[in-house]
């Protein structure tokens, strides 16, 4: 088993009451408060401690003569390599990214051992089985990547500004200005040591006689400087990461100018307390402008201050809504002095309001559901039962009255480079091209690979040459190998002189990569989300780590089908292609800890599923 989260924890108790008496278990995390809503193997008690020691001791409770060997250890680190693998019947993967996804794979594929992938998010979820040389590999269809953001991440370790706008928008201003007896991950103990533990638990309580200029002082001081302190006091944290700076008040605004901040004259409509706007009353025009640390600190006050004094009925019942301008502006405020203590770029109140999107949360019943069916594949895979093997793709709404659609694996696709061994073209200007761009860019970002060897016949070329070297012009042929992966791939270099930088900003294009283009039923009509409208397509649920979603259709053919449509089924169009849309829009991407982040672009989809 790799994963001890959501999915992880339900599929190690469905594996140990299923019979299986020699499991290993790789988790690199430890336990979240977040976690303790649906990962029912840990405790309060647990938060802090790793989750695969925790899972592993649950469960020997209550199946104590089994053996469960866990590693509190990342999947990638060298001593998991293929002999590793080797050793085992079948790999299960509870995975909450694609680059970790792509690296069991990849090991799975050099060891020859099953692999069973799963996903979900929300009501939706996805079991597919992946054996090499009989179903396609993990990687056989291209994965565009949805934004995913584990809450572990959101709330102790950001590395980027979308993470900040998640913890502003659903903790924050969920505490600040929600119903305070929802469940949240913040931490609310007081470091103000003059009151006792009698007196008050939570931070975000305002005391009776506190002003508005203080309490959003307090609230200031304990997110952004307490609770960073907090954060560093885990030194095993900071080990690989930049640690945070703590940031208090009276270092950027003194206290007495907190009171002087803004002017509530300056807001437009008198009496209308939707039209209240930080901005306006500090004097700030320009949505596009970054504001600096001052600025943001300035914006946090002044909307806490017109939150209690303008919309004070509001407070304690607000949800936040895109289109209301104060919410958007503290939101902004406090995901950029949050970004400022984690090292992240700011970003202006535009961008800030076009990053805040859906949020999906994690549902425990899917996950209960996903792990089942994981246990029945891994069942199926060590009897050798290939003609039973089944992707099935759990959905919110029934469809054909199915919750659960099983499909036959998918042959693999002999334009995969990864099991398949198929030429990929690398279109680059050779003349001006770095090899470390085409490293970065290329070869770790599109490709995956970790610790990549890049060769031109017996010449081994080095990722610190400045450009590429005088052999390597159009015409050339790259081998690329990563030895930790065993995985080797060749690249046909193509030349071209110019890029448009706006639809190409890499500077080179690499295809091949991914699914090659339909190559019958051309003249079929193309619908909106890109699936022909014939009953014979279906696209495979795809999904990975940031960018953007999108969707990618499957061609069936003879070798991909629905098992469980019969051919009068088939005739009857709208049927299937209802059904198929289902699949198509399932995101695998897994067990995500909490939050999903979906494009808008995902609206007009989503509405058209629930229709």
């Amino acid at each position: 088993m790799v994963g001890a989260g959501g999915i992880g924890c339900e599929l190690l108790k469905t594996l140990a009451l299923s019979g299986f008496e020699d499991i290993h278990i790789i988790d690199m995390d430890t336990i979240e408060v977040s976690n303790l809503n649906r990962q029912f193997l840990f405790r309060k008690s647990h938060v802090g401690q790793s989750k695969a020691k925790v899972a592993r001791d649950a469960v020997l409770k209550f199946r104590p003569h089994i053996n469960i060997t866990p590693y509190h250890a990342n999947i990638k680190d060298p001593e998991f390599n293929v002999d590793f693998f080797r050793q085992f019947n079948v790999v299960l993967n509870g995975l909450d990214n694609l680059d970790a996804r792509r690296h069991v794979n990849r090991l799975c594929l050099a060891a020859s051992v099953p692999l069973i992938e799963s996903g979900t998010t929300g009501f939706l979820g996805q079991v597919t089985v992946h054996v090499k040389g009989r179903t396609e590999c993990y990687e056989c269809q291209a994965k565009p990547a949805p934004k995913t953001y584990p809450v572990c991440t959101i709330t102790s370790t950001p590395s980027k500004f979308v993470h900040c706008i998640v913890w502003a928008k659903e903790l924050l201003f969920a505490k600040l200005f929600g119903d305070r007896n929802r469940e949240n991950d913040l931490n609310v103990r007081s470091s103000d040591s003059s009151i006792s533990s009698e007196q008050i638990d939570d931070v975000f309580e305002r005391r009776m006689d506190e002003n508005i200029e203080k309490y959003a002082r307090r609230i200031y001081d304990h997110v952004f400087g307490y609770n960073i302190e907090v954060a560093l006091s885990n030194e095993d944290t900071w080990k690989n990461r930049n640690r945070p700076r703590p940031i208090y008040s009276n270092d950027v605004i003194p206290a007495e100018l907190i009171g002087q901040n803004g002017n509530l004259e300056k807001n437009s409509v008198l009496g209308d307390a939707s039209s209240v706007s930080a901005m306006a009353s500090l004097g700030l025009k320009n949505t596009q402008d970054i504001w600096s640390l001052k600025e943001n600190s300035k914006v946090f006050f002044e909307a806490v201050r017109l939150f209690f004094a303008k919309r004070g009925k509001e407070v304690g019942n607000m949800i936040f809504d895109k289109d209301d301008q104060l919410a958007v502006e503290f939101v902004t405020a406090a995901a950029n002095i949050r970004a400022s203590s984690f090292g992240i770029p700011l970003h202006s109140l535009f961008e800030a309001k076009g990053i805040a999107g859906n949020i999906v949360h994690a549902v425990a019943t899917t996950n209960a559901i996903i792990a089942g069916l994981i246990v029945i594949e891994a069942v199926k895979v060590l009897q050798n039962d290939t003609k039973s093997y089944r992707m099935t793709y759990c959905l919110q709404h029934p469809s054909r009255k199915m919750l659960l659609m099983p499909v036959e694996p998918f042959e693999p696709n002999k334009s995969c480079y990864v099991c398949s061994k198929t030429p990929l073209t690398l279109v680059v200007n050779t003349h001006r091209s770095k090899l470390r761009d085409v490293v970065d860019k290329i070869v770790k970002a599109k490709l995956g690979m970790n610790l990549p060897l890049i060769m031109h016949g017996s010449l081994l070329l080095y990722e610190v040459l400045a450009k590429l070297p005088s052999p390597v012009t159009g015409g050339t042929m790259l081998t690329v190998e990563d030895l930790q992966q065993e995985l080797k791939c060749s690249i046909n270099v193509e030349h071209r002189e110019e890029f448009d930088e706006e639809k190409e900003p890499d500077g080179m294009i690499l295809s091949g990569w991914s699914q090659p283009p339909l190559e019958e039923n051309k003249d079929k009509t193309v619908v909106e989300n890109g699936a022909s409208t014939s009953a014979a397509s279906v696209a495979t649920s795809l999904g990975t780590e940031d960018d953007e979603i999108q969707v990618i259709p499957t061609q069936i053919g003879n070798k991909r089908k629905l098992s469980d449509i019969s051919g009068s089924a088939l005739s009857d169009h709208s049927s299937v292609t209802s059904e198929t849309k289902f699949i198509r829009e399932v995101e695998e991407i897994e067990d995500t800890d909490d939050l999903v982040m979906l494009d808008d672009g995902l609206s007009d989809s989503k509405k058209r599923r629930e229709q």
